[in-house]
């Protein structure tokens, strides 16, 4: 690996393997979401206990200060929205060159496996690669679903990581899942997970974040169930936990309740 990609890789993924990457692109398809009408109001009580932020450019410049920053993986994919026919039909939105300008660590792009608009994403995804590699900056490849959430299963997810990772991505984005070390185990490169099944508590969030790193993930790009949260800062040091500490669910849940408590005090 060249010494370029190496040193961004090792921007993104901590000393001990794991890395938690917060997620903030939501509104480069929902627009203003709940929780994320300003976004600088949700990113920076948030930005110490990230690992990097996962982010859009107009966003990056207008929401994040330069001097106070963490490694950013810019989303570089998009062109459709919730309003739109179909949010698979997304092409590549930024360049090469933008991303050297702002300097990011790694640049993300959404595929559609199984999509109508399969072939145009897995090679929008290979073109970027193609451009990374050039440059020394790694592609994370994001297993969008669009609107069909059903897919949401080990068998279509290892098969979505496995083509990405096969195409070049050097990190995977993908759901969590039953068996989800079914996912892990034929994807050759570092597999984040970007959320699992609509839960009701904390808790069950803790439960397949662990689950998750138990079967081979390298860490989170979690984002509404964190930033969503009544107490965002409570949730992503208990999340933080889990990742690089090595907590089980129920130590998280007690460091989030611990947390709570103080913000209510305060």
């Amino acid at each position: 690996m060249e010494w370029g990609m190496a040193n961004r890789m090792a921007q993104l993924i901590q000393p001990d393997g794991h890395a938690l990457f917060l997620p903030v692109d939501h509104g480069y398809f929902q627009g203003p979401t709940r929780k994320l009408e300003e976004p600088r109001r949700t990113i920076e009580p948030l930005l110490p206990y990230a690992d990097a932020l996962f982010i859009t450019r107009g966003v990056l410049r207008s929401s994040v200060d330069p001097d106070r920053s963490k490694p950013i993986i810019l989303r570089v994919s998009g062109g459709t929205s919730v309003i739109g026919k179909d949010l698979a039909n997304e092409g590549i939105t930024t360049s090469m060159e933008e991303a050297i300008r702002l300097n990011v660590s790694a640049v993300g792009i959404s595929v559609f496996v199984g999509s109508d608009y399969e072939k145009e994403s897995l090679l929008n995804l290979s073109k970027l690669v193609d451009e990374g590699e050039k440059y020394g900056i790694p592609v994370m490849a994001v297993t969008a679903v669009g609107k069909e959430l059903e897919k949401r299963d080990a068998r279509y997810l290892g098969l979505a990581c496995r083509i990405a990772a096969e195409l070049g991505a050097r990190v995977v984005k993908t759901y969590w899942c039953e068996n989800f070390d079914r996912v892990t185990r034929g994807c050759p490169v570092p597999v984040v997970m970007a959320g699992g099944p609509k839960v009701d508590t904390e808790l069950q969030v803790f439960e397949f974040v662990y689950d998750g790193m138990q079967k081979g993930a390298i860490g989170v790009n979690l984002g509404r169930n964190i930033w969503q949260n009544d107490f965002p800062v409570a949730m992503i040091k208990a999340m933080r936990a889990i990742i690089h500490k090595k907590a089980t669910p129920k130590e998280a849940q007690e460091i989030y309740d611990t947390q709570k408590n103080q913000s209510q005090k305060r």
